[in-house]
């Protein structure tokens, strides 16, 4: 199989998966209903349009900067000048995330293309949080969970971020639809969510369940502690 990798950063994002009335959640890493939503308008879908060729896609998320949760809260006045019910939106601020998408060439080179030149504006989770560059990594002949490991894509953490870990280290979650994580170590179920979209249509807006695994992967090791002998002064005196 070949695995399409992406880089979802941007000064906001927002992935609702449980969202309800006046508070919009999000979860810390991309849904897969915000990721096939993104494939689906890059290739100039209408939200009325069949998605079920995207819907055997398998998706993969690797936490390499896992950002800051923000909460906005909203007021609003309809066109008559009455108040709206107040909302609490809640936002991801300053993240960066590898997406991994797992499919058949054919289908992922279309991907890839559209991706690269999309028909609709793309953004990550909501309309207000738009990506940055580049989004598109690169694709590999690797199933999901090997693709997202550091030997087939770098760390994609800003410079700070980098800098601010580099003394304890960093280890990154990885959240898979796959439990193959290849090490030999058998994986808890962590949760099941229900983000898989079945249509994406206002008018009958659906979706379904999917099994989401959880594993991690050292990105950044602590540096090496050198023991230090006092007495190795005295010694040289």
């Amino acid at each position: 199989m070949t695995t399409l990798l992406l880089r979802f950063a941007g000064p906001l994002q927002s992935w609702g998966a449980s969202s309800r009335f006046t508070v919009r959640a999000t979860r810390r890493e991309p849904t897969k209903s915000g990721v096939l939503g993104l494939i689906a308008a890059a290739q100039g879908r209408r939200r009325s349009d069949p998605i079920e060729d995207l819907l055997q896609l398998k998706v993969g998320v690797r936490v390499d900067q896992p950002g800051t949760l923000l909460r906005d809260f909203q007021t609003a006045r309809n066109d008559k000048g009455k108040s709206m019910p107040l909302s609490n939106r809640y936002y991801l601020t300053d993240a960066v995330f590898v997406v991994g998408i797992e499919g058949e060439a054919g289908l992922i080179e279309g991907i890839q293309n559209a991706l690269k030149r999309p028909r609709y504006p793309l953004y990550l989770g909501r309309r207000s949080c738009p990506p940055s560059f580049p989004l598109v990594l690169k694709t590999v002949d690797k199933p999901l969970n090997k693709a997202l490991l550091p030997e087939s894509v770098e760390w994609q953490a800003a410079p700070w971020f980098t800098k601010r870990v580099a003394r304890k280290g960093y280890v990154a979650d990885l959240v898979s639809d796959s439990n193959d994580f290849g090490d030999g170590n058998e994986h808890e179920l962590e949760e099941t969510v229900r983000d898989v979209p079945i249509s994406f249509d206002m008018r009958n807006r659906q979706y379904s369940w999917r099994t989401v695994y959880r594993s991690s992967v050292t990105l950044c090791d602590p540096p090496q502690q050198v023991a230090h002998d006092p007495l190795l002064e005295l010694e040289d005196a």
